[in-house]
């Protein structure tokens, strides 16, 4: 079964979300974040974060707490706050989800949170395109979402590889956590 007729199955269940770390579109990029150095999935993660929040604060200009629990997270990652903080900040951008009727902006919200909880353990990272191109299929529909969701897997892929090429060249500082 190809990744269309398995979200047109998970449509028709009425399923809000149309993908799943399990789901076979998925493994290669499973397989790929494996054995990653936790700073490039951070990374990665904060970079996609940003853009999907980019989006959000077009929509919703006086909500701030995706950008909060992004910038909480890189706090966190950085070791000037504890996890609970972040914690604290990434769920309360759940809960922005939870507080909206547009399909594409909850599925970005839940993207974000993903991305962030990346600084707590490298496996979140998969949450991200799960939730990011379930925001895709809600945006084109889905008998117009296939190009843009193959380069959107690609786009994750081109990202990751460039973090694991210029590691060296990010300048920030991070907690102790996150060099082991």
């Amino acid at each position: 079964m190809n990744w269309i007729d398995e979200v047109r199955m998970k449509l028709k269940r009425k399923n809000q979300i149309l993908f799943g770390k399990d789901s076979e579109y998925l493994q290669d990029l499973v397989m790929l974040f494996q054995g990653q150095d936790h700073r490039v999935m951070a990374l990665w993660a904060f970079d996609f974060a940003e853009e999907s929040i980019a989006k959000l604060e077009e929509a919703y200009p006086g909500e701030k707490r995706p950008r909060e629990a992004l910038e909480a997270a890189q706090d966190w990652a950085a070791g000037k706050i504890k996890m609970r903080l972040a914690q604290r900040k990434i769920l309360d951008c759940h809960a922005f989800a939870k507080e909206i009727h547009c399909k594409e902006d909850i599925a970005l919200c839940h993207a974000v949170g993903q991305a962030c909880g990346v600084v707590h353990t490298p496996g979140h990272a998969i949450g991200y395109p799960v939730y990011d191109l379930t925001s895709i299929i809600y945006r084109y529909g889905i008998e117009n979402c296939a190009e843009a969701v193959e380069f959107r897997k690609q786009q994750y892929m081109d990202r990751l590889f460039y973090w694991k090429e210029h590691l060296c060249d990010d300048r920030r500082d991070w907690a102790a956590f996150m060099l082991k």
